[in-house]
């Protein structure tokens, strides 16, 4: 028999229509379904690590006017420009000098600030000394080498360029190898010549030849440091390759390559003109002449021209970053202003000049550009100018703006509204840096940039290489309040990604802007949320943001909005209150004046998981004290206060809450270290030693002393002890300590006396005994086992018990259900005991030191002084040896000496100056505080969880996306559609089942299996063909359909609880599985029906629904109802209260108790009305409880009819009486009117059975005995339909003892689980 039926899409009409749309879903949220850690750091660097400035740049010109080089035939005529300059209409030397002024001038536009220098027809030593003087005055910036060699020969094959003698009657070769050791590096070289790659070849030939000189010889000369690894720190630019000479075009200048690379507006138009005039130019009457007349000035980009300008420069950015490796383009075009000017400069120089036959080179080398689709804008801007200059010129017309921006900027919107999951950026990125120069532009090219960050990480990576920081990091200074929302959104992606740019903000005041946007009331929730996450990213380990922001009152603007209603504002107020005081004293007091722990206790019982584990985060953070000068008691008081409130949220329902409980009470128990030593020696049950036998005080001068008591004294631990009282705060030294004097008279009478020194000796030996039996780490470690109630971690609060309590409730988180919680919990208790472990062999030298004392002489207080003395000061000498210990102490709290009369041990409380050890023997003040700067040596590192890093994450991910499951198109919502109309046909098929089921038998075996283990609990998927089989401390999955088990799971390795109940949750759409332990722990699973080798099921959540679990010599375990509309589960079982819990909230929300003195065996609700939960109990009787009244006046009815335990309870909710239906151990089961005290109807299926199941919305009840048989009884008619005693076959075998039964939610179908581990599933009877 089929289990799943084949889903037909057009089974149902609308699909849309399916009541599952409407059925909410738990445990779906991204904690669940995510590792909370933070993400790693991002790989691709986009900061310039080793920004740099040209401050030095060398202009040679070898022009030699008036004479042409041998080696170069000229056409005639030919181009004489140079620098824009015709040097045949002024004398040779004047012209030389205009040349070598307007290059400057040139350059000057790009960097005005650096530093010229003319070389006019130099000499080799000209060049020479000017290069070591520019690179001497440069130091590590760069120089750039400017060689115009137009007059001069060609270059060398052997690597050798052209100069002059002092006559200029020769020419001089000037070896390249001599010019990289003169420049040194960075630098760059320019080469304005013909065969100029023949430059630039022999440059990297002598690069790599003086790299193997180097690095093959061990001492090198110092003077060659600086020419070591020149072509990762030179650039070079050609005009043309190694075997090409420059254009001779007449209409060009001379110097065509450097007028690209210095005015390259002038010369496109130049260029673009004579293109243009031809018989198929577009533009007419466009000549050179006309086009040297665009009015304007380049740097305003109102005119035509400055349009130009900026377009140019957009259009070369775009071209370099979408073809350019990301390192490169970074290289070429962040690092160096005048080298970036330069290289978008040269792409154009690559266009013109390979119009002309002549490819420049550089290095690095780049792409071919000239071909790229960009250049078609420009071309368009050029005509679109072009086209009114006659008019504008002529007075005609004014200036009509391009429309380029616009047109990209729409281009960059149609490419985010069809943007796919290919992570290709737009090419259109970096002309958004453009549209922000542009204040009419500037708002729209916000929000598109803002929706291209909204799709992800690789989206702000992307933006940040390109170059949009400064961009954004300047606009904060803007005071347009309609730029603050979508700035405040592009920081929060920033950050949210690359959290280095905090220090930017600090150092520009930026954060001043999110400061004012978080304190502007009138400002929507997202956007204040928003600065509220920027300025905890600014404080976060940051000490200058920590301070600025404090400066602003950061802490009052948060508080005064902790009570506003939008869950994530308050996550990240509380946030950024924990990483504001964390470890800053001045914060954590403005806080104290502000009354904030008591304002943050109310986000503790948030709705929101979240919300409460930040409020626990900053709780925490907020009671760590880093200073030297000790608590007062303010703070002392504001500690416990704290921790008393933390101490109620061990018990929270969601793992990260009490995940960073444990992280706060680890700082407590540090800050406290020595009461925390003591409380856990307390609660240490050796077999030695039992707690009954420690005892602890305070002397009057503040110290702490730890006693054992004989091993038959029967003094309580309690009576004994009166440390809790003195230790419930951290106040100074008495005065007495503190001016260096004790009275004598006071203290006298409390010391005791000792016994022999046998005894001290044999206690010794006990204390190493009780210490050896602690916990300890690795893997032999002891393991924590099941907690014990909760009711005794947190019953009695009062300040005697407080440490004690806190202990308790970390061991108690020690055995958490979630593995992260526990492992956490568990390294902050074994890190304790391996100090007090690490302290007990301090044990050595004291019994050394007091062996020399003769056990005959009697006990007096003179030898009682000394005897504790030697060993105080033996634990203090074993102490400095001890350096990776956390804590210091002057004496262990293991140093356990003497029996009879109780010797004791000083502890001094932390933070308090002593000048003495025991009375009556003083110390110097120098060895006192050597003693206390011994102790507070160490720092406060608590265990810190990554949630606040993860949280980051929500800021990372889409903001503005529609959710998948919206989009009717999306797979995931086409999967959601399928399981929707799947689940209808499944209801059907059962609807029709049950209705035909009145009187058929179900006999008919369809599946059987054996497994290795016990099945104690069986479960059928309402919608799936699977089965979930219980175990004691595991469980399986078996796909009946197929008949092979698909998964096998420990539900806990951190315990041997019994599994006693199970739910599948959200079974109509992604399913995961619960399963409850008879320890009171709940664990949900996802992943557990897939059959992929390397799959397994994953824990999506857990936490312990029940404490204070009852022994009892028959126990239930524990039993849950699950309702999948409201998302509530009741818990109960071997406790005296039924509790509430909404997975939703991951609270508990009620207890409600039942009234009985027996456990509670079943639980059965009403999901249709919602208010009427029935409980059978052990005790037989049958309880009704009312939901909407208050929990305790809940109870409404007991049915007190069966005398047995109850097996099972039902409510009939699919029928017209909506009877309640019962059965008991000794067989009787009674059908009731909840309106009535007695029952409507009862029969008796057995004497004695151990198990029941009824179905859900079929009248079927199945039972099973001892007597190896199966009975299904018709709950109308109350006849047996048929028995089980046989499985299916020739010689079937008889069945074996029964131990589970589970119905088919929806079909009639029955699972069985024998003793013989037998698991078989039976239907309805075929009809022949």
């Amino acid at each position: 028999m089929a289990m799943a039926p084949t889903v037909d899409p057009f089974a149902v009409e609308d699909p849309s229509e399916l009541e599952d749309w409407h059925v909410p879903v738990s445990f779906m949220k991204s904690r669940h379904s995510e590792r909370i850690r933070a993400e790693p750091p991002p790989e691709e660097a986009w900061r310039m690590k080793d920004r740099m400035k040209t401050w030095s740049v060398a202009l040679c010109l070898c022009l030699n006017i008036g004479v042409d080089p041998p080696d170069v035939v000229k056409t005639n005529p030919c181009a004489r420009k140079e620098c824009w300059i015709d040097p045949v209409s002024t004398s040779p030397q004047k012209a030389l000098e205009q040349v070598g002024n307007n290059l400057q001038k040139q350059y000057e536009r790009w960097q005005p600030r650096a530093r010229y220098k003319q070389l006019l027809d130099p000499t080799t030593e000209d060049v020479r000394k000017l290069c070591i003087a520019l690179r001497k005055s440069a130091k590590n910036e760069r120089v750039l080498f400017h060689y115009n060699g137009h007059g001069v020969p060609k270059p060398t094959p052997n690597g050798e360029i052209w100069v002059f003698n002092k006559n200029y009657t020769q020419y001089i070769p000037l070896s390249v190898y001599d010019l990289q050791a003169w420049m040194g590096s960075p630098s760059i070289y320019i080469y304005d010549c013909s065969h100029a790659g023949l430059i630039l070849d022999s440059f990297k030939a002598f690069a790599r030849q003086r790299d193997s000189d180097f690095f093959g010889i061990q001492e090198s000369p110092t003077s060659q440091m600086s020419c070591v690894g020149l072509l990762d720190n030179c650039v070079q630019m050609a005009a043309c390759g190694a075997k090409e000479l420059l254009p001779m075009n007449p209409h060009l200048p001379a110097d065509l390559f450097t007028a690209c690379l210095t005015t390259p507006i002038k010369t496109a138009l130049l260029w673009f003109s004579q293109k243009k005039s031809g018989k198929l130019g577009l533009v007419r009457g466009v000549t050179p002449e006309v086009a040297e007349k665009v009015p304007g000035r380049l740097n305003d980009r109102r005119t035509p021209l400055g349009e130009l300008n900026w377009i140019f420069t957009a259009i070369t950015d775009t071209i370099a970053w979408n073809t350019l490796p990301r390192a490169l383009f970074q290289k070429l075009f962040r690092q160096d202003l005048l080298m970036a000017s330069l290289f978008r400069n040269f792409l154009l120089a690559e266009r013109i000049m390979h119009s002309y036959n002549c490819t420049p080179e550089s290095h690095p080398s780049l792409p071919p550009t000239f071909q790229h689709p960009m250049w078609q804008a420009w071309d368009l801007a050029l005509d679109h100018i072009m086209a009114q200059l006659p008019a504008i010129l002529d007075g005609k017309a004014t200036y009509e703006p391009s429309q380029f921006f616009t047109q990209q900027l729409m281009a960059f919107q149609v490419w985010l509204i069809n943007c796919s999951e290919s992570k290709k950026p737009p090419e259109q990125l970096p002309i958004v840096l453009q549209f922000l120069l542009s204040q009419a532009h500037r708002l729209q090219a916000l929000e598109l940039l803002g929706r291209f960050l909204d799709l992800g990480p690789w989206a702000v990576h992307s933006a940040l290489s390109v170059g949009i920081f400064p961009y954004v990091l300047k606009l904060l200074g803007s005071k347009l309040r309609e730029l603050q929302p979508i700035l405040v959104f592009i920081w929060a992606k920033i950050l949210a990604v690359d959290t280095s740019c905090q220090s930017d903000l600090v150092k520009d005041g930026g954060h001043k802007y999110f400061i004012q946007i978080l304190a502007d009331h009138t400002m929507q929730y997202e956007y204040r949320t928003m600065a509220a996450f920027v300025i905890s990213v600014i404080v976060n380990k940051n000490p200058k943001g920590q301070e600025v922001c404090l400066q602003n009152n950061v802490i009052s603007i948060c508080l005064e909005q902790l009570s506003e209603p939008n869950p994530v504002l308050k996550q990240w107020l509380a946030t950024c209150l924990g990483r504001l005081w964390r470890r800053y004293d001045a914060a954590r007091w403005c806080g104290v004046r502000d009354s904030a722990h008591e304002k943050l206790y109310s986000l503790l019982w948030d709705e929101i998981p979240d919300v409460r584990a930040a409020a626990v985060y900053a709780l925490g953070t907020y009671s760590l004290n880093t200073s030297d000068d000790g608590h007062s008691d303010l703070a002392t008081s504001i500690d416990h206060t704290t921790a008393m409130t933390l101490l109620n949220m061990v018990n929270d329902g969601s793992p990260i809450v009490r995940k960073e409980v444990a992280a706060a009470l680890h700082g407590l128990i540090l800050l406290y270290e020595k009461q925390f030593q003591i409380a856990a020696l307390r609660n240490t049950e050796p077999e030695r030693i039992s707690t009954s036998n420690l005892s602890t005080s305070v002397t009057p001068t503040g110290w702490i002393n730890v006693s054992i008591d004989p091993p038959e004294t029967e003094t309580s631990f309690e009576a004994n002890s009166s440390i809790a009282s003195s230790l419930s705060s951290r106040a100074m030294a008495p005065k007495a300590l503190i001016n260096g004097s004790v009275d004598h008279s006071e203290s006298q009478n409390e010391l005791p006396s000792y016994g022999s020194v046998d005894s001290i000796g044999s206690s010794v030996v006990s204390g190493e005994r009780f210490l050896d039996s602690l916990p300890r780490k690795g893997p032999g470690s002891q393991s924590f086992g099941p907690a014990g109630s909760l009711s005794s971690v947190t019953s009695s609060f009062g300040m005697k018990n407080l440490y004690s309590s806190v202990w308790k409730g970390m061991v108690f988180l020690a055995s958490d259900p979630s593995p992260e919680v526990a492992e956490l919990a568990q390294h902050v208790v074994h890190d304790v005991h391996d100090k007090l472990r690490q302290k007990s062999h301090a044990k050595t030298i004291g019994a050394t030191l007091v062996s020399s004392y003769s056990s005959s002489v009697p006990s007096s207080p003179s030898q009682e002084v000394g005897v504790a003395k030697a060993a105080t000061l033996g634990a203090a000498g074993l102490r400095t040896t001890s350096h990776h210990s956390h804590i210091h102490s002057s004496a262990s709290t293991q140093e356990f000496i003497g029996r009879g009369r109780r010797p004791e041990i000083s502890l001094p409380i932390p933070h308090t100056k002593r000048a003495t050890l025991l009375k009556g023997t003083p110390v110097s003040r120098r060895d006192s505080e050597d003693e206390l700067a011994d102790e507070q040596s160490h720092d406060l590192n608590p265990v810190e969880t990554q949630f606040c890093d993860w949280c980051c994450k929500y800021f990372a991910n889409s903001l503005m996306r529609q959710s998948e499951d919206c989009d009717l198109y999306s797979t995931s919502f086409q999967q959601r559609e399928y399981r929707f109309i799947r689940n209808h046909l499944v209801r059907s098929e059962g609807r029709k089942m049950c209705e035909a089921q009145a009187k058929a038998k179900i006999s008919d075996q369809i599946f059987v299996n054996k497994d290795s283990k016990t099945p104690q609990l069986l479960k059928f998927h309402p919608y799936r063909p699977l089965l979930a089989v219980m175990y004691k401390n595991h469980w399986s999955m078996w796909d009946v359909e197929q008949g092979n088990r698909l998964v096998m799971q420990c539900n806990s390795s951190y315990s041997t609880a019994k599994i006693t109940t199970a739910e599948f949750i959200n079974p109509h759409d992604i399913t995961f599985l619960l399963t409850g332990s008879d320890d009171g722990s709940v664990h949900v699973w996802r992943d557990f029906a897939t059959e992929a080798e390397d799959s397994k099921p994953t824990l999506v959540t857990s936490w312990r629904a029940l404490t204070d679990m009852l022994p009892a010599s028959r126990t239930a375990g524990m039993v849950l109802e699950w309702e999948q509309a409201t998302g509530l589960l009741y818990a109960a079982g071997d406790v005296r209260h039924i509790s509430v819990w909404d997975t939703h909230k991951e609270l508990r929300i009620q207890d409600i108790p039942t009234g009985a003195d027996s456990c509670v065996t079943c639980l059965a609700s009403d999901s249709a009305e919602r208010s009427l939960m029935i409980s059978g109990c052990g005790d037989g009787t049958v309880r009704l409880y009312d939901r909407r009244q208050p929990p305790n006046s809940s109870l409404v009815q007991t049915l007190r009819e069966h005398n047995s335990w109850i097996v099972n309870v039902h409510m009939q909710q699919h029928s017209k009486d909506r009877h309640i239906v019962s059965c008991s151990v000794g067989g009787d089961v009674r059908i009731w009117d909840p309106r009535f005290m007695k029952s409507v109807r009862s029969f008796s299926v057995h004497s004695s059975l151990n198990v029941c199941e009824i179905h859900p919305r079929a009248s079927l009840l199945a039972c099973a005995s001892p007597q190896n048989a199966i009975r299904i009884y018709n709950l109308d008619s109350e006849e047996m339909l048929n028995h089980i005693r046989y499985h299916d076959g020739f010689m079937g075998q008889r069945i074996g003892p029964t131990k589970c039964l589970a119905f088919h939610p929806y079909k009639v179908l029955l699972a069985a689980g024998g003793t013989d581990g037998l698991i078989a599933i039976y239907g309805p009877e075929r009809k022949k």
